[in-house]
Parts: C-alpha cells; sequence; structure tokens
C-alpha cells in the first residue's frame, strides 16, 4: 500500500530549520500500517532534510557550517544569470538532499532517542512550503 499526504509549513528563508518529525510521525501512524518506510521530500531547490538533534546549539553550529562551506556573500553564476541572490541557497540545498527515508517499525519511526527529522530552507527569502511524505508499507 502508498499513501501520500503534504505537510505545509512557512518559512523564513535563510537556513530557516524546522522540527517535522512529529508531523512525519502523525502520517506514519495515521496511515494504519504497522511496517514499511516513509519517504519525505522536499519540491523546489532551495531546501533540503536531513535529521540532527533538533537543539538550539545542534541547529546553531549546522547554520555555522552552511555559512563557512557555502557562504551567501560570494560570486554565485546564477546570480549573474537571474539576479534573485539565492544562488548559495541552491549550493547548500544539493549538499543537503531534497529526500530522506525513515524505517517504521508497530506504526513508530525507527529514530535514535536524540534524532529528529528537519526541514532545512536556505531560501533568500520566507516561502510557503509543501513537503511531500509518502509511505509503504503493510
Amino acid at each position: 500500500m502508498v499513501i501520500t499526504s503534504t505537510i505545509s509549513l512557512q518559512t523564513q528563508g535563510n537556513a530557516d530549520t524546522h522540527d517535522i518529525t512529529e508531523a512525519v510521525a502523525r502520517a506514519v501512524d495515521q496511515s494504519g500500517m504497522t511496517a514499511g518506510t516513509v519517504t519525505i521530500f522536499c519540491p523546489g531547490s532551495t531546501s533540503g532534510l536531513t535529521t540532527i538533534e533538533f537543539e538550539e546549539g545542534a541547529v546553531a553550529d549546522l547554520q555555522q557550517v552552511f555559512d563557512e562551506i557555502v557562504p551567501p556573500g560570494r560570486e554565485y553564476r546564477h546570480n549573474e544569470r537571474w539576479g534573485d541572490g539565492n544562488g548559495h541557497s541552491h549550493v547548500r540545498a544539493a549538499l543537503l538532499g531534497p529526500s530522506l527515508s525513515v524505517p517504521f517499525v508497530a506504526r513508530r519511526l525507527t529514530l535514535g532517542t536524540w534524532q529528529q527529522v528537519i526541514f532545512v530552507d536556505f531560501d533568500n527569502r520566507p516561502r510557503q512550503r509543501d513537503i511531500v511524505v509518502q509511505i509503504v508499507g503493510e
């Protein structure tokens, strides 16, 4: 069986980070499936998904690392072509990736104790984001 739903978020951009673990867990529980895999996918090219301990310090560290390896102030050819100033957002999103899969057993995500599913919006402006949640299982 396959069930697809969405999680809607209003984001602020600039590495705005959201813990979506509970929303994903709720979708799995409501699916009625007992075991399988949930895939979370963000359409668009300026955001990404991963897992981390969703705690102020770890989130700040992640944001700092992105500032260091993909600084917003350098020149990006994307900005030259489109003039929208979000070239760094595209590169950051490509490094993080647009999707994540998590197995579930007994209707519960198999995440570690301090592991949460997070969505990061790297764009340089606020956005309305719809994240796809697809559950495959039995």
